[in-house]
């Protein structure tokens, strides 16, 4: 593949594991990184770190996404949505003593606990160096010529699918496999349920309380408390309090964006929905998500969002940690801009 690009972003790693790397910091996930994980592992008690997918419930979080929907699959004669409780003496053959189900699911991808891929926010950029900005993803792939949607047949195997990423999808990672050390900033415990930026020193006062050191190569994860609410409401939201409730990070603070920057964390990971708050409004040219822009688009860096963290932070509290071993890949599904998984904390 030849190069996409001719110059980079500033505070980016574009390039920096080859030009056609599509893992980003992921690549700090070697083997020595994975032994730190294993070491953090002194009782083998393991948490679950996902909300069930069918939550938060409803769509007042995101409208653009669904709760999933699950059907039987087609019987044996084809006859759709009915291979569900099938009685196998009575429709298949009387000597069969068989009871049997088959079912699919339509799956909005980031509906709750998830990864967002590398693909999922690009920026303008002039990765040509002729003076003129174009769209671009991380390590300078194109929409287009490698994310391709909407169209038909974007996938081109005649399966139906109408977008695919050729590129930077999260089958990379799931292939990579996403495990190595976990640091958990408990934000939550220190500034309560209100609904507030967290900006540099803020968060580094957090840290200094609770003794918390992160690492290059480590996956930082953040408790605000957001999931918890969530999970409370059993899948009936508060529509207008769940746009505005918790703390999140405070994109619009330099000194948290070159943080970022220079701790060459891995992955960074929250419990609340977007992990940031949106950037103030203006008239010149700007991202709406300053941390997302960093860390997809120039750092390479998977964003977490819904990580149910709430019994994991209580457990470390109580036993004065805050460092564990994280198993954490996506679904292998190729293509996709984010995904569903199940991680899983082991102390």
């Amino acid at each position: 593949m030849t190069k996409r690009w001719k110059q980079r972003p500033e505070n980016s790693t574009w390039g920096d594991w080859g030009d056609d790397d599509e893992l980003g910091r992921i690549n700090l996930l070697t083997p020595e990184k994975v032994l730190q994980g294993i070491r953090e592992v002194k009782t083998g008690e393991t948490f679950s770190l996902s909300l069930p997918l069918d939550y938060p419930g409803g769509t007042s979080l995101n409208q653009r996404r669904y709760p999933p929907i699950l059907k039987p699959t087609e019987d044996l004669q084809y006859n759709q949505d009915t291979f569900f409780n099938v009685v196998a003496r009575d429709t298949i053959d009387p000597s069969l003593i068989d009871v049997w189900g088959d079912d699919q699911v339509t799956l909005w991808l980031q509906y709750s606990t998830q990864w967002d891929a590398l693909a999922h926010q690009g920026a303008l950029f002039d990765a040509d160096g002729d003076g003129e900005p174009e769209p671009v993803y991380y390590n300078g792939f194109r929409p287009g010529d490698h994310i391709i949607g909407p169209q038909e047949d974007a996938k081109g195997d005649g399966s139906g699918s109408v977008s695919f990423n050729k590129h930077l999808g999260l089958e990379h990672m799931a292939e990579h496999g996403v495990q190595g050390r976990g640091v958990l900033i408990d934000v939550r415990r220190h500034l309560g349920d209100d609904w507030q930026p967290v900006n540099l020193a803020t968060l580094k006062d957090i840290m200094a309380a609770d003794n918390v050191v992160v690492e290059p190569g480590d996956m930082l994860l953040i408790h605000t408390g957001f999931a918890t609410q969530i999970l409370e409401w059993e899948r009936n939201p508060d529509p207008e309090k769940i746009q505005a409730m918790h703390a999140y990070l405070d994109a619009s603070d330099d000194d948290l964006l070159q943080w970022i920057i220079d701790s060459q964390i891995s992955a960074l990971v929250a419990d609340n929905y977007a992990v940031e708050g949106w950037a103030p409004q203006s008239a010149e040219p700007h991202t709406l998500l300053p941390i997302h822009n960093l860390c997809l688009f120039r750092l390479g860096v998977p964003l977490g969002e819904l990580w149910y963290l709430n019994d994991l932070a209580k457990w470390l509290h109580e036993n004065e940690r805050s460092r564990f071993l994280l198993t954490a890949p996506p679904l292998n599904l190729p293509g996709v801009m984010g995904c569903p998984l199940t991680p899983i904390a082991t102390v």
